[in-house]
């Protein structure tokens, strides 16, 4: 009996030790460092937990420490986000943690004292939010701007016949708009009595000068046959039929109107036989060999055209071809609601390929030499100054101070803070996004207010 009490009593010793040992080693397990305020996931900083082996409910990544201000070093590197931050963390430090209590920085990214605000997002963790890198290139900047124009034709080139006598509309040579005439074609005949009146006395004058048998008698003949070609010019003779009708000596019941030029028929408002009178419209032809192109540009892009530069049109109807144009007229009035102003460009047109009331697209490229470029995705705005994160390799990356010039395409020129071969962050923004530790980082670069600044609200 006192043997079996023995062994009992071992017993019971033996399990109070065993269940000393296992809530020891629990403890061990569970506990956190007194400097870890709570352990938070990087991808989702909203989550907060006290257990240092605790994974995200979001997306299952390892949490990582965040140490309470003033805690100095971490006490734990069990995550692999710590681990690959560690060579980072030392040098800086203990700025890893949080980015707290970084001095001013100077221009270029230095800190104060020779040091900088380096710190480190594992290659793996860069891999997994797909940041992306890209160099600074030097190379040739070429601005360009662009606009939407109307195609109208060259009023210098557009030409309205008016009827300057009273008669009828013999014949039509031209019925519809749209066709094309060639220089010299005729377009309609005209039957005016008057102008039937007015070539017998032409004919009568010429006769009379014939017959005159001393010079003052060939005078006043003379001077009434010049007086007779200017009427029949009025009436829309032209030189060469009032020639002809001086070499046949033979009237015409009809004037035919003829062509200046090869264009289109833009309209015709008469009808075959119908009566005319002084001052109504007849036909209109347009010469499209030229045509204008009304553009509208902003003003602030009016400094860089100039009259005679040449500026590439295309249209939607032609694609792949260009049509070059010259800027003819740059109209000094603004439309005071868009900010605009009109611009005329003229383009030849031998094939009638641009027709009015077309829209194209108008495009201007300069030359601006060269310069250090960046991508525009790997500039980050703080607010009053411009940062860009430098690759530094084996995930280090430095966020750095730079002065932009002006935005070319997809680029930016680089005027101070970056050094020709170096690596820049081409995705800034998702990095942001991704890293909450990056965003305290560039906290440290906006200036402090004021004590006597009150805060904005």
């Amino acid at each position: 009996m006192k043997i079996f009490t023995q062994k009992i009593m071992l017993l019971i010793a033996l399990v109070v030790l065993l269940v000393g040992a296992a809530s020891c080693g629990k403890k061990g397990e569970s506990g956190k460092p007194s400097n870890v305020d709570y352990y938070t996931c990087t991808m989702h900083p909203s989550v907060k937990s006290q257990d240092p082996h605790g994974k995200c409910p979001i997306c299952s990544m390892d949490l990582v420490p965040v140490i309470k201000k003033g805690g100095g070093e971490a006490a734990t590197e069990s995550s692999p986000q710590m681990q690959g931050m560690k060579g980072g963390g030392e040098k800086q430090g203990g700025q890893m943690q949080g980015m707290e209590g970084m001095p001013g920085m100077k221009p270029g990214g230095q800190m104060q004292g020779g040091q900088t605000h380096e710190f480190v997002v594992p290659v793996e963790r860069q891999q997994q939010i797909g940041v992306t890198y890209a160099a600074v290139k030097r190379k040739p900047l070429r601005h360009t701007i662009r606009s939407v124009g109307l195609v109208v034709p060259d009023k210098g080139r557009n030409w309205q016949f008016v009827s300057r006598v009273d008669g009828y509309v013999q014949k039509l040579d031209v019925k519809s708009p749209g066709e094309i005439v060639e220089k010299g074609a005729p377009l309609l005949s005209i039957y005016s009595p008057d102008l039937l009146t007015s070539e017998r006395e032409f004919v009568e004058l010429l006769r009379m000068r014939d017959q005159a048998k001393s010079k003052d008698a060939r005078e006043t003949p003379e001077r009434l046959i010049q007086s007779a070609r200017r009427r029949l010019q009025l009436w829309n003779v032209t030189d060469a039929q009032v020639a002809e009708l001086e070499k046949t000596r033979s009237p015409q019941e009809n004037l035919t109107l003829l062509s200046p030029f090869r264009g289109v028929v833009q309209s015709v408002p008469v009808e075959q036989g119908k009566g005319v009178g002084i001052g109504n419209m007849l036909v209109e032809v347009a010469d499209l060999s030229v045509v204008w192109v009304w553009a509208e540009f902003y003003e602030n892009e009016l400094p860089m055209l100039k009259v005679g530069q040449k500026i590439d049109i295309t249209a939607k109807s032609y694609p792949g071809e260009k049509f070059e144009g010259t800027i003819s007229l740059i109209n000094p009035f603004l439309e005071e609601a868009k900010r605009t102003a009109k611009v005329r460009i003229d383009i030849p047109n031998p094939d009638f390929k641009l027709r009015p009331a077309m829209y194209v697209n108008a495009e201007l490229g300069m030359d601006m030499g060269e310069g250090l470029t960046i991508p525009v995705s790997a500039v980050m705005p703080t607010g009053t100054r411009n940062v860009v994160f430098i690759n530094k390799g084996e995930g280090k990356l430095e966020p750095r101070i730079v002065q932009l010039g002006s935005k070319y395409g997809e680029s930016y020129e680089v005027q101070s803070g970056l050094r020709e071969g170096e690596q820049v962050v081409a995705s800034a923004n998702f990095l942001i996004d991704a890293e909450s530790k990056v965003q305290q980082a560039l906290n440290e670069f906006e200036p402090s207010p004021s004590p006597n600044e009150s805060p904005v609200k």
